[in-house]
């Protein structure tokens, strides 16, 4: 299929709420609300580099449902597959600068997603799925979701590319560091965290994370102002972050990564593709917001 998306995002999106000025919550008198999610902001940087880029999950029938697809559809995200939900709501976040994040997702219409919904997900002519380790960790229905897409992503012969995104408000460590672990080995590609993975696994090193995770194709571990090293067949590369002025590191994860798989549809070497994920990522850290349209 000519028209099918090269790339499918699946996972959580939530409204985003944040202080324009940076003051904290109950200071705060004017706000702006963005789609929040990390598997929809890897397919509108892979949208945003001339590639077709869908995301699939499940929102409220509600208007902040309604905002957020408009939102990713402005960003040049295919959103036609995305499923509403007139029994649970949208999620929602918001932001307290300094003071960390709150959210409002128990019960959200993604954390509803089970296993048998996978089979409802058309993956005809995609060549890359992404997914992240949030997904296993909003719900049990939602973790059962995720094994069964994987599933059905290599019987059709998609390539599972799985960002382990650890967050460690949603589950005990002990827990995510098992399921992650499993999801990662699952995968053909797995973007980790260098840091993520010492919280998680106690591996200090990108080679200590290579023999945690030997069986995916393409590990890449990122380390954050460092750079980011590849193990692949071809061996391991290592490209350096760029010098820049950092504002906001959020979503600087999910730059670097949609850069990455952007680059790696291109056909572009493993130095490429690193260095078009450092691209991203750069241009992310620069600004405060978590979207993209200054930076198409």
């Amino acid at each position: 299929m000519t028209d099918a998306p090269e790339l499918l995002a699946v996972g959580e999106t939530m409204a985003m709420v944040a202080p324009l000025d940076g003051a904290p919550l109950d200071e705060a008198r004017e706000f702006r609300m963005e789609a929040g999610g990390a598997e929809s902001n890897v397919a509108a940087h892979v949208a945003a580099l001339g590639h077709r880029a869908a995301w699939f999950s499940r929102l409220g029938d509600d208007p902040l449902g309604d905002r957020i697809l408009r939102q990713l559809a402005s960003r040049g995200v295919d959103v036609s597959r995305v499923e509403r939900d007139a029994a649970h709501p949208t999620g929602l976040y918001v932001k307290n600068p300094g003071r960390g994040v709150h959210y409002y997702r128990a019960g959200s219409a993604a954390a509803q997603l089970a296993a048998a919904d996978a089979a409802a997900v058309d993956l005809d002519g995609v060549r890359i799925l992404h997914v992240s380790g949030i997904t296993a960790a909003i719900s049990a229905t939602a973790s059962a979701f995720l094994d069964a897409l994987v599933d059905a992503a290599h019987a059709a012969g998609v390539t599972v590319s799985f960002d382990v995104n650890h967050r460690a408000a949603l589950w005990p460590v002990e827990t995510a560091s098992r399921r992650l672990a499993e999801l990662a080995a699952r995968a053909d590609l797995v973007f980790v965290g260098r840091d993520e993975a010492e919280t998680l696994w106690g591996t200090a090193t990108a080679d200590e994370i290579r023999e945690l995770l030997p069986g995916p194709a393409e590990l890449v571990v990122k380390d954050g102002d460092v750079g980011a090293t590849l193990f692949d067949a071809d061996g391991v590369r290592f490209v350096p972050a760029l010098r820049v002025e950092v504002l906001e590191a959020v979503g600087a994860g999910d730059a670097f990564a949609g850069g990455y798989l952007a680059a790696r549809l291109e056909g572009a070497s493993a130095d490429e593709r690193l260095r078009t994920g450092h691209v991203r990522a750069a241009l992310v850290l620069q600004t405060t917001d978590d979207t993209i349209e200054e930076i198409r």
